[in-house]
């Protein structure tokens, strides 16, 4: 199954979702008025229109996702990597650290994922 896309106010509703799921929908829209200063028709439009992509589910008034925050961000660089870099890693890798100093543990962060991989792929 495809992730479904979710666009940039409805990841920042999913961060308050995910941070206190499974929640009642009452009390999601005062989060999302204190931490985005939304009205309760706002959330609950997004409530139902999330439903409906499904990212997330509402029964009996209490919320929960059906999709993870891994799995959006995942979705978000694949979909930034083939559309700007022709779908090539490497081109990405490239673009990204042009301009940024990686730190020596980002450094070892990055070849250990490779070594992994690798060996996960041998």
């Amino acid at each position: 199954m495809e992730t479904p896309k979710v666009f940039e106010s409805e990841y920042r509703f999913c961060l308050i979702l995910w941070e206190n799921e499974p929640v009642g929908s009452g009390t999601l829209v005062q989060l999302c008025r204190e931490k985005l200063g939304w009205k309760p028709t706002t959330t609950y439009t997004v409530i139902k229109r999330l439903s409906e992509r499904g990212v997330l589910v509402n029964e009996n008034a209490v919320v929960k996702s059906l999709v993870s925050k891994e799995q959006i961000q995942a979705a978000e660089i694949d979909e930034m990597v083939e559309k700007t870099f022709e779908g090539s890693l490497p081109a990405f890798l490239a673009a990204f650290t042009r301009n940024r100093k990686l730190s020596e543990q980002e450094i070892d962060e990055v070849q250990s994922m490779i070594d992994r991989f690798r060996e996960e792929n041998q």
